[in-house]
């Protein structure tokens, strides 16, 4: 499910652990039945138990063999002693981590809450906001009030001509019809940041969503026409209207999957950059004026924009001009209804669940509603969340260590790239280069995030989120024309994930992940070397993925590769595609090779360089045994028992055709067997599951 569409479109990262952050908004709109503000949510839970070298032992199966399936032999016990909650279609050691977390996030928003008096600012906003969003009662009694004027405007148009003003206006409060338009880095100068445009407006979660002819394809357009028209008439519009309503949005978003490009095309950097003037941008939409949705939107004139897909805006402008005013204009109701649906009385709620949590992701109930109003709060608000968070629960040590880590991987890099064979000397000295240039950012931002121009309103719960989305559009496109600037986050504090961003050539760690089973400060170093690590080393290795390596030390797309060392790379990375690509998902469905190339290639050289750093490192001194392992055998262990999860098939469908994560089974197998470090820990037979003919291997 989606929290709300968010129109201010940014090009999607390669991120280390997207799954996280992508269930966070898949399950946002999740929902139980109805609490008050008072009852709150569960205690804060303890960790969970650990032998003293820092494994978990209760989450091994021993029965299970290494060699014939890691990953039952590390996650078995954890997988039978955790079935997936009625609440959730997957749950894993992220999700795990998440909950704890939100559990600290959600004790910090209660205590906001019920503070009266000598609040700071930031206080009384998270607060306020998560009180209001908590108070069912005045939502139900509004009921859909607070979109009125929106839709009264929606109702008011009158041709064609008027259409952009209104678009631009929705897209200011968040709402993605047809488009996306926010700011990004330039990628060909990313000392600037530039306007932006990208392909968008449908309600499902993929363009083949509505292009594939499977059984099951063809079952899930229907359902989500039956969705959109049950939606229609909760907004007050008449069965056979809403029934024609819902076929015409049908009609509309399948006419701009058309012309959308695929995942797997707009993981090429270049395929995604198209830097133009504003008049070559107005020559692709003659039906639908710029201009116009320029002044709708408040933003200013822009002399220059990345407009990311050229065909897409070719193809919105031909979906307007062959579609009716009335079918536009329900298009518009839609996406304005389906976008604010969360915060909508109960009815709207439950049926926003029923697609897009039971349905698309096989979720059986609504998560409860502090947890939704935790998230929301968290997602409009989170630097200010996460500075409270930050001050409860992290502390310096934390950071030190962390540090210590990454320069012990990136060490590690260095001499990787000096060690291997395929890469020309030349092309070694600008790796290196990079190398040297990488920033780390860890726990928390330098400065914090002012949210002085945003206004939340107690009891207004539609307009805190929409004014939310105001000012989250406004500070983007105020970035336009200016210098990037490197200490921003894109991640909240308390999020459990990581990522690496090329445009500013930086691996970025939130407090949030660096907790137990990712980073523990009483594991011993085989094991953080193989959870943390290894999440340490994916980052720096995304850098150098087939994503990363068209970038530089200073963020520019350019190519410093000698042609044949392009070629060794292009070969090796074809090894890991195919390996992937004979996984199976779910039933008939296959993990897509190519899509899950970046971070199967994180995988890979993420756990070879915490590998390397951990033998660095026990040069000066071997580990003991422990638990009934040496020190090599708990260092996978620390990496299969970070990807322990039990997934809906459904789920699983709609990762395999969204996701650019393998499933956390072959994320830890697959990297496993194309290690001989693994075959010798375990004493594999050459001809065991677990070894890979042939090993694959780039960094």
């Amino acid at each position: 499910m989606r929290r709300r569409e968010k129109a201010f479109w940014l090009v999607a990262l390669p991120l280390a652990v997207m799954m996280a952050a992508a269930d966070a908004r898949l399950s946002a709109q999740q929902g139980q039945p109805r609490r008050s503000l008072g009852e709150g949510g569960p205690p804060v839970t303890e960790q969970p138990m650990a032998s003293r070298s820092g494994i978990e032992l209760g989450s091994l199966d021993k029965t299970a063999d290494p060699c014939t399936d890691f990953y039952q032999f590390a996650c078995g016990g954890w997988l039978a002693k955790h079935p997936l909650p009625p609440d959730q279609p997957r749950y894993g050691r992220f999700e795990e981590l998440q909950d704890r977390n939100n559990e600290i996030v959600h004790d910090i928003l209660e205590t906001a809450a019920k503070t009266a008096t000598a609040r700071d600012e930031n206080t009384a906003k998270v607060g306020d906001y998560y009180a209001t969003c908590m108070s069912e009662a005045v939502i139900e009694k509004k009921g859909l009030a607070p979109l009125q004027p929106e839709l009264d405007r929606i109702a008011s148009l009158e041709s064609k001509g008027d259409l952009p003003g209104t678009v631009g206006h929705l897209h200011a409060m968040g709402i993605g019809p047809f488009f996306g338009f926010g700011s990004i880095p330039d990628f060909k100068d990313a000392t600037q940041i530039i306007a932006a445009f990208g392909q968008g407006g449908m309600g499902m979660p993929d363009r083949d969503y509505y292009l594939k002819d499977d059984a099951n394809s063809v079952k899930l357009r229907d359902e989500y026409v039956q969705h959109v028209s049950r939606m229609l008439e909760l907004a007050g519009a008449a069965p056979d209207r809403a029934a024609a309503g819902s076929k015409a949005v049908m009609q509309i978003e399948t006419a701009l999957a058309r012309h959308a490009l695929d995942r797997t095309s707009r993981r090429v950097p270049a395929n995604i950059y198209h830097k133009m003037t504003m008049d070559e941008a107005r020559q692709l939409t003659p039906a639908f004026s710029l201009a116009a949705y320029f002044k709708g939107a408040e933003v200013p004139d822009l002399p220059t924009a990345n407009v990311t897909e050229p065909d897409f805006m070719k193809g919105v402008d031909q979906v307007i001009a062959a579609t009716s005013l009335d079918d536009l204009k329900t298009y518009l109701r839609w996406h304005l209804i389906h976008g604010n649906a969360p915060l909508l009385p109960k009815a709207f709620v439950d049926e926003n669940f029923a697609f897009y949590g039971k349905t698309l992701t096989g979720a059986q109930e609504q998560r409860a509603r502090w947890k939704r109003c935790t998230d929301f709060t968290n997602g409009d608000l989170g630097e200010a969340v996460g500075r409270a968070y930050v001050e409860r629960t992290f502390g310096g040590e934390g950071k030190a260590r962390t540090l210590q880590m990454v320069q012990a991987i990136e060490a590690a890099l260095h001499d990787d790239i000096q060690q291997i064979t395929w890469m020309s000397d030349a092309t070694k000295q600008q790796a290196e280069i990079k190398l040297r240039a990488v920033a780390n950012k860890i726990g928390y931002p330098d400065k914090w995030r002012d949210y002085s121009a945003l206004q939340i309103i107690p009891g207004d719960a539609i307009g805190n989120s929409l004014r939310a989305n105001v000012f989250e559009f406004r500070r983007q496109l105020a970035k336009i024309g200016k210098p990037v600037d490197k200490t921003e986050w894109l991640m909240t504090p308390p999020t459990v994930n990581a990522y690496y961003y090329p445009p500013e050539n930086n691996i970025n760690f939130p407090a949030g992940i660096l907790q137990p089973p990712f980073f523990n400060k009483a594991a011993d170093d085989a094991v953080n070397f193989g959870a943390a690590g290894a999440v340490v080393g994916h980052e720096l290795t995304h850098g150098f993925d087939d994503q990363g390596r068209q970038f530089d030390a200073q963020g520019n797309l350019r190519d410093w590769w000698i042609p044949a060392d392009g070629k060794a790379f292009e070969d090796r990375a074809a090894c890991i595609a195919n390996q992937y690509g004979g996984y199976t998902a779910v039933a008939d469905v296959k993990v897509n090779g190519k899509l899950t190339l970046g971070e199967n290639i994180g995988d890979n050289g993420g756990v070879r360089l915490g590998w390397m750093a951990l033998m660095e490192k026990m040069k000066a001194a071997r580990l003991p045994d422990a638990d009934g392992f040496t020190p090599e055998q708990r260092f996978f262990i620390g990496w299969g028992q970070m990807w322990c999860e039990n997934r809906t098939d459904a789920v699983a469908r709609m990762h395999a055709a969204t996701n650019p994560h393998s499933p956390g089974r072959f994320r830890t197998i697959g990297v496993v067997s194309n290690m001989p470090e693994f075959q010798k820990a375990f004493s594999c037979p050459a001809d065991a599951k677990m070894v890979n003919q042939p090993m694959c291997r780039v960094w």
